[in-house]
């Protein structure tokens, strides 16, 4: 009707209609769910009070009683009474991308559940099977902030109307999986899961699933037809999960932090949330450092830190000094590596690490310093992602078997420069052509290392030709 009105006057002062509609779009500002604009240019040295997960290290009480007091599952029966459309417009005002490793816009990803039902229910399912070399995040909420990832689970469901809840977690993680079981028997004893949870209405049910291992099993459609007591092998898409998913019912697949950061996102709400890190890069993340600091860890800080900033203030710097940094591989192993030019001057957040060719991935940072075989290191990482190769597609069964057996020879030297193109021609045909991105893992770390370390492959090719024929003049 209003747009009628404006049409109509248009006309009578000979003013093109489309000109006002167009302005007053404009007038009324972005639609909902767009994040405000960043203004900030300084990122990092997040204040205790901003923290998301307030007992990262274990040091509180981690069951229903103590979770409470830091403030968990406070209002959630008025979060869940505000509806499915205002979760998601929460989530996606505050920018959260899935931090799982692909990145993927979480409140998108959850509308696309928001359809006329065809009679089939929908669920919700939680990736902790944390595989990743390198990665130790998700283990941490669960074992130490388990009722964050539990209304997490229940807030998300609401969004996506979900019926229930799958947490598949990793076989391995037997204390995590008790402290996950013991916080499901806590919400459901205090009414808030089950038949209307937290007196809202909404039935809702979580059950945990525990793995048997497979790194395979961290992609969703796989995880998927594990659950389903299949095979973990990837399935081809499409059609996605949220059309066909768990037990051939829509389905949205998240990872453990994406999950257990919602229900403070809707209590602080999703401007709050987005004032944190660069524009496209909202929030505040779970970083993983290990290798050569001086104090590995795990820490919560605001997306778009500066990398060198990050080791500096919360793993000690550098074993032997920035100056002994050799290399760092900054989103888990699957990730390419960057030497340490690039290094001093990353922003860890997806944007950034994109720029300098590489990934933020999970998140977790592996140090490598000058007393690094780097080589050796790439190789053995190679050897992880053919073990774990589910041997579906031929360019992952076949490629990655021929990269691994390159590599480790070039360790030692024992190859031609002209095999190093061939190494590099290899991973380009791997990466891309299967089904999942176990291939692409397998290739991005090949591809660092001859992108940054050429010379060093070409200089032991140089000294194991020069002994063979050492060795050969000598006898």
């Amino acid at each position: 009707m209003a747009n009628r009105i404006i049409v109509k006057a248009c006309f009578a002062k000979n003013v093109s209609p489309t000109t006002v509609l167009s302005l007053r779009s404009l007038s009324s500002g972005p639609p909902p769910g767009t994040p405000p604009p960043q203004t900030r240019t300084k990122f990092g040295a997040l204040a205790d009070e901003d923290r998301v997960f307030t007992n990262l290290y274990g040091t509180h009480d981690w069951r229903l009683k103590g979770a409470m007091k830091r403030g968990d599952w406070y209002k959630t029966k008025e979060i869940l009474l505000k509806g499915a459309d205002w979760i998601v417009n929460e989530v996606k005002t505050s920018g959260l991308r899935g931090r799982g490793g692909a990145g993927f816009p979480t409140g998108m990803k959850w509308s696309f559940m928001n359809r006329p039902g065809d009679g089939r229910p929908k669920y919700l399912v939680v990736n902790a099977d944390e595989g990743e070399p390198g990665t130790c995040k998700d283990r941490e909420i669960m074992r130490h902030d388990p009722h964050k990832l539990v209304e997490g689970c229940l807030i998300a469901g609401r969004a996506i109307g979900a019926k229930a809840a799958y947490i598949y977690i990793r076989g391995e993680f037997y204390n995590e999986a008790s402290n996950m079981q013991v916080a499901i028997a806590e919400a459901y004893q205090a009414g808030f899961l089950g038949k209307n949870a937290c007196g809202s209405g909404y039935d809702f049910d979580v059950f945990m699933h525990r793995g048997a291992g497979a790194y395979i099993c961290g992609e969703e459609t796989a995880l998927i037809e594990s659950i389903e007591g299949k095979q973990g092998k990837p399935r081809l898409k499409p059609p996605f999960p949220a059309d066909v998913g768990v037990f051939g019912c829509p389905t949205t697949v998240n990872n453990v932090e994406t999950i257990a950061v919602s229900p403070t996102i809707c209590r602080r709400s999703g401007a709050w949330f987005a004032s944190f890190g660069r524009t496209r890069n909202s929030g505040t993340k779970l970083f993983n450092i290990s290798g050569h600091v001086n104090r590995p860890c795990t820490v919560e800080e605001e997306m778009s830190i500066p990398l060198k900033e990050l080791i500096e203030v919360h793993a000690g710097g550098i074993q032997g000094g920035w100056d002994n940094l050799l290399a760092i591989i900054p989103g888990g192993s699957s990730t390419p590596l960057i030497p340490k030019k690039v290094c001093e001057d990353v922003l860890m957040d997806f944007d950034g690490l994109v720029a300098a060719q590489t990934s933020l991935g999970t998140a977790a940072i592996i140090v490598m310093n000058k007393q690094t075989d780097v080589v050796k290191a790439i190789a053995r990482l190679l050897m992880f992602y053919k073990h774990e190769s589910c041997g579906q597609c031929t360019p992952c069964r076949e490629g990655v078997h021929w990269m691994n057996k390159i590599i480790h020879r070039f360790v030692d030297g024992n190859g031609k420069p002209e095999e190093i193109d061939m190494l590099w021609e290899i991973s380009k045909q791997v990466e891309g052509h299967s089904i999942c991105a176990l291939a692409d893992g397998a290739a991005w770390p090949i591809q660092g290392l001859i992108r940054h370390f050429r010379p060093e492959l070409e200089e032991r090719m140089r000294e194991f030709n020069e002994s063979r024929q050492q060795r050969r003049a000598s006898v």
